[in-house]
């Protein structure tokens, strides 16, 4: 259930996770940004950018994730973008293009790691 009271529209669990990401507009490249995932699953991750990005922005994202040891490149496609800080802070999603199974695997785990043991309710 979302905090809002409205109905849960994801697909993949998430977990809430700092991870550095060093992202740039395809159509722009070298022309990169740093910043800070809030969540990330298997489809995607919720990162922070000084910019508001179009709906179907292709990103490429340099990611440095706690269970690699070398940092990976991805290519991601905006989902949504919303300010929240005018003209400073924006919240933008990013859905995965074509991770590696094994990739896919290891977010996997890491995602459920970090939510941590089940409750028995």
């Amino acid at each position: 259930m979302k905090k809002n009271g409205g109905r849960e529209r994801r697909k993949k669990s998430r977990a809430d996770a700092t991870v550095v990401v060093s992202y740039h507009l395809l159509e722009e490249d070298g022309n990169y940004d740093l910043s800070q995932t809030r969540n990330i699953s298997q489809g995607g991750m919720l990162l922070t950018t000084n910019r508001k990005f179009e709906k179907g922005a292709r990103l490429g994202m340099t990611i440095q994730f706690p269970f690699l040891k070398d940092k990976i490149q991805v290519v991601g496609e905006v989902v949504n973008s919303r300010e929240m800080i005018k003209d400073v802070i924006y919240e933008t999603r990013v859905m995965f293009y074509n991770l590696k199974s094994q990739l896919l695997r290891l977010l996997g785990d890491f995602v459920v790691e970090s939510q941590g043991p089940k409750s028995n309710e």
